[in-house]
């Protein structure tokens, strides 16, 4: 299979089942331009969409659609809204008709071209769309590449929160193109990199180490350390999905911070107020003083985690990133009560023995919860 130069090759291994479902995350330079190549590689199907948004269209999807006709591929540009608010029933119903007006069969496939919100929706859109068609995502920012794009998790919001209809649906191929990187601002770059951050504080506290002392190379995006990390993250996350595809069991870590996350994201109404890395920093933050407050690691750990994620400029309390309006805590608990994780009415939290020591925690007392809610809204 054609790969540019400078790209690596990483594999999700799905491989247990009748049909093999394994596929590749390229990750490095030119990527946009080797598209059509690298994707006529792995189609047999000649049409496509490409679903995209605001700000990412007008920069690469006539590139995408050109790499696409050049491997022979007949493609038509899908673009949404920019942000959260677009992963939404009326969205979704619009983007059906869409691409059934444009004729797609089952053999079609769709491009994801943006960030987690089209990465989201343009995956869940695949998994319905005529009972399922093939999709591939392309990640244009940090969080995406290292995160929304590998796994196969799809889904749009309600007003009960985030994320809480959607399918399982894994992509056929992930092009992660490094040199889009260089377009975001500053805080979209730390907006990912708190989920890069949050692989070290799961399961790989070298790397949480390798990160404190290069997480400004990082962000620079100095070639060398930038493919690093993404690489790293994304192996992280492939080793869990071919363990635990359907978050039965140990996928669940990748939620760490998420749950307390989530429910800042959804009192703020996605209107990008607070980005989603934003909230996750803050998340395991909160994850980590849960931890502390129940004796089970010690107070150098989240001087740690707060001390590395505030000197790059992420947020650590809830103020930081909801200013002086602060939701009640009922509301946040009621947030919290709704998480997918959520069994049985009873609170599943991923917390931490430690920097690199996370784990599942089941039937969290809620009472204990609301204690740290306390503590960090005071």
């Amino acid at each position: 299979m054609p790969t540019v130069s400078g790209v690596q090759r990483l594999s999700v291994d799905l491989g247990g089942s009748a049909v093999d479902r394994s596929y590749d995350i390229l990750i490095g330079p030119g990527l946009i331009a080797a598209a059509g190549a690298e994707i006529a590689a792995r189609f047999s199907g000649k049409r496509a969409v490409v679903l995209t948004d605001t700000h990412v269209g007008p920069l690469y999807a006539d590139a995408v659609q050109a790499s696409l006709k050049a491997a022979g591929i007949s493609s038509e540009i899908l673009t949404i809204p920019a942000g959260e608010g677009s992963k939404s029933f009326d969205q979704l119903g619009d983007l059906l008709n869409r691409c059934l007006d444009a004729g797609l069969d089952r053999k079609s496939f769709l491009v994801a071209l943006g960030g987690g919100v089209v990465g989201d929706l343009g995956g869940f859109l695949a998994a319905i769309l005529l009972r399922g068609i093939d999709y591939v995502q392309v990640p244009t920012t940090l969080l995406s590449q290292v995160d929304s794009s590998v796994g196969g998790k799809t889904a749009i919001n309600t007003r009960h929160g985030k994320n809480l209809v959607g399918a399982f649906h894994q992509p056929r191929l992930v092009l992660a193109d490094t040199d889009v990187l260089a377009t975001l601002p500053r805080r979209e770059l730390l907006s990912g990199y708190a989920e890069v951050a949050k692989y070290g504080l799961i399961d790989q506290p070298d790397f949480w180490t390798w990160l404190e002392g290069n997480a400004e190379r990082v962000l620079s995006l100095d070639p060398a350390a930038l493919a690093e990390a993404v690489r790293i993250s994304c192996e992280a996350k492939a080793a869990v999905v071919a363990k635990d595809e359907r978050e039965g069991g140990a996928r669940a870590l990748l939620n760490l911070g998420h749950t307390f996350g989530h429910a800042l994201e959804a009192e703020a109404g996605y209107d990008g107020q607070v980005l989603h890395g934003e909230a996750v920093a803050v998340g395991m933050s909160l994850a980590f003083r849960h931890s502390v407050r129940l004796g089970l690691c010690d107070a150098e750990a989240i001087g740690r985690v707060e001390a590395h994620l505030s000197s790059v400029g992420l947020p650590v309390a809830p103020r930081q990133v909801m200013g002086q309006t602060l939701p009640t805590i009922d509301r946040l608990m009621a947030r919290m009560a709704s998480d997918k994780k959520t069994e049985g009415g009873k609170l599943t939290l991923i917390l931490a023995r430690g920097i690199g020591q996370s784990f599942i925690a089941k039937d969290v007392d809620s009472a204990a919860v609301v204690k740290t809610w306390e503590e960090a809204l005071a």
